[in-house]
């Protein structure tokens, strides 16, 4: 199955969904969940959270062109702004003269945070639970068998003391969840093992909780483009490789364009994670939170030139999963888990790493360019149409006149619309 579908964006909704339906045998109860808007009801979502009043809707797109691992992925991505899913495709037909992406993800490893305080002794505390660390996984895997039979479960801990400014000793649990991303499990053995650390350490322990600074369980990406493949008509290739090089220095050392460089990696990552019904704000605050793991906040990419290639690379934490959560409830959720065919959480972060690294490789290739507005203004006019009132036949048209006349505004769009309709 190709991940490459020519002239894709030009189709009208049906010839999509035709294309999709040949590709992954889909059933017309399945497609009617795409168009109609109709898989989540609100009876499901009355069942999901509390105080429900309705459902909100999102546009949902395919990522094209990837071939990560050598294997060809069409990627479902759920986002409002445009540009996105156009600057991901657009980079991910790049990299395919060069072998697309590669990437290496960990094990499904989370980290339980238990907190104790009330200590007197913190080193002899410590002593005594690195001493009696199989007693503990043990019961944490009597109190979540499921995993552990699985080939999962709790497989060891680690002490950290704090002195200053707030003294107390935390004790992580390291819990591996497969392909789940593992809050229940790792919150229920944390909250099971408490009165047993209680017990040992003669302390009081409060907080039991994961941590979403999931540094065991990291995601990476690479990709190389030859330097000549990106030369446009006003930049040889060597010259716009060396502004994207550039442009992640500026990110590297800082903060203030780290913050917006990141942001535009996220773009891409938390589609994907919207799209397969994971915890994109447990993603967000990882990769965030990564990102400034050396104690200054700086780019989650590196980017960098050899041999006539443009090379980029991302690591990042991402807790995902493929089992559990919303996935089994949200049967639009399901159709579009069809459509990415991912068969583990390592796949499925394989490939939100790749997309991310896509994306700011499309960001920084614009910025190098013709410079970001350029390109998602014109993406955006259909938006700008929408917001003041065109109806669908009137968008595209309405789009392309303020395109045609670079101005792409609310007011300009409003004035056109209503010259229009004076006739």
């Amino acid at each position: 199955m190709s991940a490459r579908i020519p002239g894709f964006y030009k189709l009208s909704l049906a010839q999509r969904h035709t294309i999709l339906a040949e590709k992954f045998k889909l059933t017309p109860q399945e497609l009617s969940y795409l168009s109609d808007g109709n898989g989540l009801t609100w009876q499901i979502a009355d069942k999901m959270v509390e105080n429900c009043i309705g459902t909100i809707g999102l546009p949902v797109g395919l990522g094209l062109n990837f071939l990560i691992n050598a294997k060809d992925y069409i990627v479902p991505m759920a986002v409002e702004e445009p540009s996105i899913i156009a600057a991901v495709s657009n980079m991910a037909k790049l990299t395919r003269a060069d072998g697309g992406f590669e990437t290496n993800c960990d094990e499904g490893e989370m980290i339980s945070q238990i907190q104790v305080v009330d200590i007197q002794d913190q080193a002899l505390a410590e002593s005594i639970i690195l001493s009696k660390s199989q007693a503990i996984i043990d019961l944490a895997n009597q109190v979540y068998p499921n995993l552990k039979q699985r080939g999962g479960g709790a497989t060891r801990l680690e002490v950290r003391l704090f002195e200053s400014p707030y003294k107390m000793l935390v004790i992580h649990l390291i819990v591996d969840c497969l392909d789940a991303m593992g809050a229940n499990a790792v919150n229920a053995m944390a909250e099971g093992v408490a009165p047993l650390i209680e017990e040992l350490t003669g302390g009081k322990v409060y907080l039991r909780i994961l941590s979403n600074l999931a540094d065991l369980r990291l995601a990476r990406a690479k990709c190389k483009v030859a330097e000549s493949a990106l030369s446009t008509n006003e930049l040889c290739g060597e010259d716009v490789a060396k502004g994207i090089v550039e442009a992640y220095r500026f990110a590297y050392v800082d903060p203030y364009r780290a913050a917006t460089h990141n942001k535009g990696i996220m773009n891409g990552i938390d589609a994907v994670g919207v799209a397969t019904g994971n915890d994109w704000r447990g993603i967000e605050a990882g990769a965030h939170a990564y990102a400034a793991r050396s104690g200054v906040y700086r780019s989650l990419t590196t980017w960098y030139r050899k041999d006539g290639y443009l090379h980029g690379e991302i690591e990042l934490p991402l807790a995902v999963a493929t089992v559990g959560g919303s996935t089994q409830v949200h049967p639009t959720l399901k159709v579009l888990r069809k459509l990415l065919n991912v068969e583990s959480a390592k796949e499925l972060a394989g490939v939100m790493a790749s997309v991310g690294l896509a994306q700011n490789m499309g960001a920084l290739n614009a910025l190098a360019t013709e410079g970001i507005q350029r390109g998602h203004m014109s993406l955006h006019a259909r938006s700008v149409a929408l917001a003041v009132g065109a109806q669908v036949h009137e968008v595209d048209t309405l789009a392309q006149a303020l395109i045609d006349a670079k101005e792409i505004k609310e007011s300009y769009a409003r004035e056109l619309l209503s010259k229009w309709r004076e006739k």
